[in-house]
């Protein structure tokens, strides 16, 4: 079988969030499991050709594509996936991709004004120099709006094509809160038939064009990464974000996959980003990093009967931190440190610096992103703190239980399907969960950790618990096998 994985960023070369990392380790592990996959992305100032030995692909001629007056050419560049035999296309064009950042300008954090041109010109670039490759997908597998309106070219312009006549689509659905809703001046520049734009139509929302929309309606299979999230996003428009009833129309089609995780760069036995090494007999590795991580964030140092909370999220809405914020003088009057990483809505930034500035010593707050000291909180923590008020899948939830760190959730999408809630009595379940979105449940729910926290032999049942899991990608790998292979029989 032969799959082109079509993302708009990708560990290591490109990273803005989860999806990322997702694209980086699937592929990998769907190789492994003899599918011929190859990837593509654009070709971001940010990626450094010399260190990923990135070389023009041979006898694919550049191509050009009209846009406002102008002929922009874009050339195909191929490389491969670090430490695999995995094949990685980059779509290159100054233009659009030879700037700062992925999504957003770095100066004014917000997204590029252009971004509907830019994803439209992937899009339809990379349609074209593909055509001319000796390697014929049976599945093109789309990622996120990005890359939603190669469903609607194949369908409409390119199936009649030799190297497209077989493809099917399968479109992955990584947050629904982000749809890539433009005016509908776009399907111009899109090259759709304008005819095609009315009320109701695939192409049209709320009078705007939504690409969302667009790979939804067009594609075969469309999954997300939970079942849970799969369910929600069809019951209300709470999840469905005005997308609901696309969805529901697709339900026979539509697939819940959770993600998994790349035990090969997060496990706390062989992770280098760390200072101690540590495993399921012998946790004492855990204990050390935790009194490095506090000394090094001039927190004040916390003996064994004091726990250390740790967060590392996108500071917004969606992940909890409003109700958080009605809580946090309740919370943070317990004996407890709490360490803070991420970026986000400005209010979020202020919120924190004022609670550090309340509690010098009780919490640290980093708002940067710093991948090795996520590693390290992660390693550090005794808890994580996730109380999403959605959340797709979730990734750090899975680290946390391969690095022993008790995650604390609720229970939406994701998080609902991966998190058992602990058992005292019968000793089984690998974290809190809580469902109300409110500050009052997650007080609660807090609150019943840090009581089973002075157990210790309670805290290390359920430690070992959560570092036994397996969400390794191998088991999410033959789920995406199986979908494949439902597209290919439409």
């Amino acid at each position: 079988m032969k799959v082109l994985y079509v993302s708009a960023e990708m560990v290591p070369f490109a990273k803005e969030g989860g999806l990322a990392d997702v694209a980086g380790a699937l592929p990998a592990a769907l190789k492994n499991a003899d599918i011929d996959i190859r990837c593509v992305i654009p070709a971001y100032a940010s990626i450094d050709r010399k260190k990923f030995n990135l070389t023009p692909v041979k006898k694919v001629k550049p191509v050009s594509i009209p846009y406002s007056g102008m002929e922009l050419k874009a050339n195909l560049l191929e490389g491969k996936l670090p430490k695999t035999d995995v094949t990685v296309y980059f779509v290159e064009n100054d233009y659009f991709f030879g700037r700062p950042g992925i999504y957003n300008d770095p100066q004014t954090k917000e997204g590029y004004k252009d971004n509907a041109e830019r994803y439209v010109f992937y899009a339809r670039a990379l349609m074209e120099l593909f055509k001319q490759l000796d390697w014929q997908p049976d599945v093109i597998h789309l990622n996120d709006q990005h890359t939603a309106l190669i469903a609607g070219y194949l369908k409409r312009q390119y199936a009649a094509y030799n190297f497209y006549s077989k493809a099917k689509t399968v479109f992955s659905i990584h947050n629904l809160g982000y749809q890539g809703i433009y005016p509908k001046e776009v399907m111009w520049f899109a090259m759709f038939d304008q005819a095609e734009y009315y009320p109701m139509s695939p192409f049209e929302f709320y009078d705007k064009v939504n690409f969302m929309k667009i790979g939804i309606t067009f594609s075969d299979i469309v999954n997300t990464v939970s079942r849970t999230y799969a369910e929600e996003i069809i019951s209300s428009s709470e999840f469905g974000f005005g997308l609901e009833g696309v969805l529901r129309d697709r339900k026979s089609d539509l697939f819940g996959i959770i993600n998994g995780i790349d035990y090969a760069e997060w496990n706390p036995e062989i992770d280098d980003l760390i200072p101690f090494k540590y495993s399921p007999k012998d946790l004492s590795g855990k204990k050390k990093n935790k009194a490095s991580l506090l000394k090094e964030q001039g927190l004040d140092p916390a003996g064994d009967d004091i726990p250390l909370i740790g967060m590392i999220s996108r500071l917004a809405d969606q992940k909890g931190f409003d109700i958080l914020g009605q809580c946090m003088d309740e919370l943070l009057v317990n004996p407890l440190r709490m360490i803070i990483l991420g970026t986000g809505q400005q209010q979020y930034h202020d919120m924190f610096k004022k609670f550090a500035d309340k509690y010098k010593g009780k919490i640290s707050v980093n708002l940067t992103f710093n991948n090795k000291l996520a590693h390290c909180i992660e390693a550090a923590s005794d808890m994580f703190l996730m109380p999403s008020r959605y959340e797709p899948c979730g990734l750090n939830q899975l680290y946390s239980m391969k690095y022993g760190t008790v995650p604390i959730v609720r229970a939406t999408g994701g998080l609902k399907d991966t998190v058992i809630s602990f058992d005292a009595g019968s000793g089984k379940g690998t974290g809190y969960v809580f469902t109300d979105y409110s500050a009052k449940e997650l007080m609660i729910t807090v609150s019943k950790a840090l009581i089973l926290f002075q157990d210790k032999e309670k805290w290390i049942k359920l430690i070992k618990n959560c570092m036994s899991q397996d969400f390794s990608w191998d088991r999410s790998a033959k789920e995406y096998i199986d979908i494949y292979e439902k597209a290919m029989k439409k």
